[in-house]
């Protein structure tokens, strides 16, 4: 039986480094600079022969660099032979590459492997992983929420979900009941909860920061408020308009853009004094507080805008894991030129930097007039031009749906997200309403 691997800090300087790696290795003035400011971090994996020595078996450029920076001392993995790391990826990888393998026992090897100090991207190279699957596994591993999801047969991507929104009691339950009776929606719910999350947050500073002030928050009144009324809409005893002065309150309300603004109120006007100005409730149209039907109207409203602008996010990243493939989606050709004879404004008005993003481009300058990060990313790479096609399609397309285009739907918005569906795509609840809306246009054959 093979002995633990035991961790000790060593004189970089007395390790032993193939002459090989040693010549090849890229020993960057940065890369030394780091490690002089960060030391190593991450334990490099070697073996004690009898005579004493310490062979480095991973992370020979790690005690190079140290060496370089005058590290004093290393962490250092001691296996019990030199076999023994290159024994355990082996096993790794064999037992990935079994048909039978869960993603939860995908997820512990890694785990183990990161225990006697292979790095992610050692161990993607070693298995044939993508970095970032690797990554993910690693983060999900690390947390108890994430553990417990991969023990109860979910996927590495659903850990993940659970791992993130760990210690949210709430969040947790949702999505757990999304799992069980959803689980095709749990991209979006999750998405939901970061953008609740990230709003109400948002609130909290900006409230905080009014509060500050000395200023008075209260909720924004309903049109059949008696109590609180906006300062524009009141006039003082002389009959003059009411200012800001008078006011003795604030609301909070947030712009198309998602900036935040107070709107000076007045609360108990009536009993200080103050008329309204304006006879809003002249007509008996307008008396009376919401009807329930009104209340679950608006209620609604706010809910599928609210889902709407959060599917946004989860349907571009859909589109840039796409166009992160080394082929197009079948039938792209199609789709591209569809759009551009059916739906002429989408080649026009399309948002580059939103289609920059689609394609993974790098995004350089700040917006202005012209500015456009997918045109450069073209005049710059001949590569897969297909791939920038799609994107600017897409992004025209996104372009066009609001986040109450569920109200209204158009025929771009269905064909747009009937294609998504086709290449994979889950649809929100409320994109859903938009596909059903109505059927996609005959398409006919070129």
């Amino acid at each position: 039986m093979n002995a633990a691997p035991t961790l000790e800090m060593l004189d970089p300087t007395t390790l032993i480094v193939d002459i090989n790696v040693r010549k090849d290795a890229a020993l960057t003035p940065e890369f030394i600079a780091s490690i002089k400011e960060h030391g190593v971090i991450e334990p490099v994996i070697a073996h004690r022969n009898e005579d004493g020595t310490v062979h480095v078996r991973m992370g020979q450029r790690r005690t190079l660099g140290a060496v370089e920076a005058q590290c004093p001392l290393i962490p250092v993995m001691i296996t019990a032979s030199a076999e023994d790391a290159e024994r355990i990826v082996s096993q790794v990888v064999e037992n990935i590459q079994r048909a039978a393998m869960t993603e939860a026992d995908e997820a512990d090897a890694y785990h183990q492997l990161s225990l006697i100090g292979v790095s992610a991207a050692a161990i993607a190279k070693k298995t044939g992983r993508k970095k970032a699957a690797v990554e993910g596994a690693l983060k999900a591993k690390a947390s108890e929420a994430g553990t417990a999801a991969l023990g109860k047969g979910l996927t590495i991507e659903d850990a993940l979900v659970m791992a993130e929104f760990e210690g949210d009691e709430e969040a947790t339950a949702e999505l757990e009941s999304v799992i069980q009776d959803e689980p095709d929606q749990l991209l979006h719910v999750a998405q939901q909860l970061r953008d609740e999350r990230a709003r109400a947050a948002a609130v909290a500073a900006y409230t905080a920061e009014v509060a500050a002030t000395g200023k008075t928050i209260v909720e924004r009144p309903g049109y059949d408020d008696e109590e609180t009324a906006n300062v524009t809409s009141l006039k003082r005893a002389d009959g003059e308009p009411a200012t800001e002065d008078d006011a003795n309150a604030v609301y909070i309300i947030q712009d198309y853009r998602g900036e935040f603004s107070t709107v000076p109120v007045i609360v108990g006007w009536k009993e200080l004094g103050f008329t309204e100005r304006y006879n809003y409730h002249s007509s008996s149209a307008n008396k009376g507080p919401m009807t329930e039907e009104q209340k679950a109207e608006r209620k609604t409203l706010i809910a599928n805008n609210k889902a709407m602008e959060s599917a946004t996010t989860v349907r571009r990243e859909f589109v840039k894991s796409l166009l992160a493939k080394k082929q197009a989606p079948k039938g792209w050709q199609y789709f591209t030129v569809h759009a551009i004879t059916h739906h002429t404004d989408v080649a026009r008005t399309y948002d580059g930097e939103v289609a920059a993003e689609m394609v993974s481009a790098k995004i350089d300058g700040q917006k202005s007039w012209g500015w456009n990060p997918l045109k450069d990313h073209v005049a710059k790479s001949t590569a897969l031009p297909e791939f920038s096609l799609i994107a600017l399609v897409c992004a025209g397309y996104e372009k066009t749906i609001a986040k109450d285009s569920w109200r209204s739907p158009f025929q771009s918005h269905r064909d747009y997200l009937n294609q998504l569906v086709t290449w994979g795509y889950t649809p929100s609840e409320v994109e859903q309403i938009i596909i059903d809306s109505g059927k996609p246009a005959e398409e006919k054959a070129a």
